[in-house]
């Protein structure tokens, strides 16, 4: 089989000559988006365990939206210093460097009676320059993950590595280029978030990348303008959760080559309205085409309304080198969304292909009914999901949400792989936003997965989470 991409083939590029069509793909490879850390929001699993809970439906941010939202700078711990350096050059002036300390206790017990425990403290430290004239900068992340109690007997948390070994790693390592306003080069090591290839930060610290990318935004005129994010890029490696080397993307998918992926995606927004597609393409390995649309709709000052679907499609390339054989699926979800005086009512619905389970080769899952434990991916599986959610700042505790999320999946497949299965998870956070201790995020989460095959078949997970973020400078 001739490696293609989904986008390519259901586009028609396949149809052009070979020169044109060449320049087709690079054109697209420089208009597509990718990759800026950084959201505020949650709309499925994959972004709720790495963001704050909203308060509206308008708040809500899809696993494409998160794509082109770039976090802002805090202010810092040390302002006195930050002023003494404000006539030096921007280089120097506008340096970034942060302190965020997570400690993280983990405790799962499965329906085979086996446990894995650990809790453990570390974080990151990170450095960003400023703009050497006003066209160069450059970042680094330093991230480690120590024990504090990990038996021997309870491995397997990923808060560590094999054995309940601490590890410290540089994880990103990076320069930047600025082209022109709002379209940068990034090069080397960095940390990407996108539908399919995302830092999934669940544990102590996120999956990073090696590779080189492009970025950029097109923007109308007035406060409500239209914009198109957009940019693309070449991935070579990765680095998992808990290692400290980085691997082929190909081999982090699990194929037996050394393979990069091309990554391309762009997102268009007008007001609440967003249509967003990326497309990532392993030579040999993977294709993967995603796609989603969302509408959101203040109604009144207390009262919203969302409504979204997404659709992925996958399939073998070229040699088959993943599996040896070729294979094809796909994924269809929607959900919406009611908000009223910071409570919001989520419903959420996914169906999947028959032809063999959804893959997530470099990432969490973006599928709208993922939850805590379960991704409720398996081949022909469908899911339903409900969330309810609440911001308590309306009754005077600023800062502390909490939510419910059910989920009920059934028609897999393969049943005896993947039977029909049940999950409850339950989060309560405290997150001050003006007041100390500013950059606290302490949260607990609790998660029951049912089986529903067999009466004992439990899952019972609990996560106790602690995270401190210190702008230094």
């Amino acid at each position: 089989m001739r490696p293609t991409s989904f986008w390519m083939k259901h586009f028609g590029i396949l149809g052009l000559p070979a020169s044109i069509r060449s320049r087709a793909l690079f054109t697209c490879l420089l208009t597509a988006m990718l990759f800026l850390a950084g959201s505020r929001a949650w709309a499925q699993e994959s972004i709720s365990q790495e963001e704050p809970t909203p308060s509206s439906a308008t708040d809500e941010v899809t696993s494409i939206d998160r794509s082109f939202v770039e976090k802002p700078a805090p202010a810092v711990l040390f302002p006195r210093l930050k002023e003494e350096l404000k006539n030096t050059p921007p280089f120097f002036r506008d340096t970034d460097l942060d302190l965020k300390i997570r400690s993280y206790y983990f405790h799962e017990n499965k329906f085979n009676d086996s446990n894995s425990e650990a809790w453990a403290l570390g974080g990151a430290i990170s450095y960003k320059s400023g703009w050497l004239l006003d066209r160069f900068a450059a970042g680094a992340v330093l991230y480690t993950s120590q024990p504090l109690y990990a038996p021997d007997d309870r491995d397997g948390t990923d808060l560590l590595q094999q054995g309940q070994k601490g590890y410290t790693v540089v994880g990103q390592l990076y320069g930047r280029v600025k082209l022109f306003e709002d379209h940068y080069l990034n090069l080397y090591r960095y940390e990407y978030n996108t539908p399919y290839l995302n830092k999934d930060d669940s544990r102590m610290t996120p999956k990073t990348f090696e590779g080189y990318t492009l970025i950029g935004a097109l923007k109308g005129t007035g406060t409500d303008a239209w914009t198109v994010r957009y940019g693309g890029g070449y991935l070579t490696k990765m680095k998992d959760r808990t290692s400290e080397n980085f691997v082929w993307m190909s081999r982090a998918a699990g194929a037996n080559a050394d393979r990069g992926v091309v990554a391309e995606g762009a997102l268009f927004s007008y007001r609440g309205f967003s249509i967003g597609a990326f497309d990532y393409y392993s030579p040999d390995i993977i294709n993967i085409g995603y796609a989603e649309v969302k509408y959101a709709w203040p109604v009144t000052d207390k009262l919203a309304v969302l409504g979204a679907a997404q659709f992925t499609d996958q399939r073998s390339v070229g040699g088959d080198l993943l599996t040896g054989s070729s294979f094809e699926t796909r994924q269809e979800g929607v959900k919406t969304s009611l908000s009223y005086a910071g409570a919001i009512l989520n419903l959420l619905f996914t169906a999947n292909g028959d032809g063999t389970n959804m893959r997530e080769p470099w990432s969490s899952y973006p599928g709208y009914t993922a939850a805590m434990v379960e991704n409720f991916d398996q081949a022909g599986e469908n899911a339903f999901g409900a969330k309810v959610s609440y911001d308590f700042r309306g009754i005077g505790l600023e800062g502390v949400t909490a939510y419910a999320l059910f989920v009920h999946g059934w028609g897999q497949v393969n049943p005896s792989s993947g039977p029909n299965q049940d999950e409850l998870d339950t989060d309560l956070q405290w997150r001050p936003l003006s007041h100390f201790p500013k950059g606290l995020w302490l949260r607990g989460r609790y998660a029951i997965v049912h089986q529903n095959e067999s009466p004992g078949n439990y899952i019972h997970e609990l996560r106790v989470i602690l995270n401190y973020e210190i702008p230094l400078l």
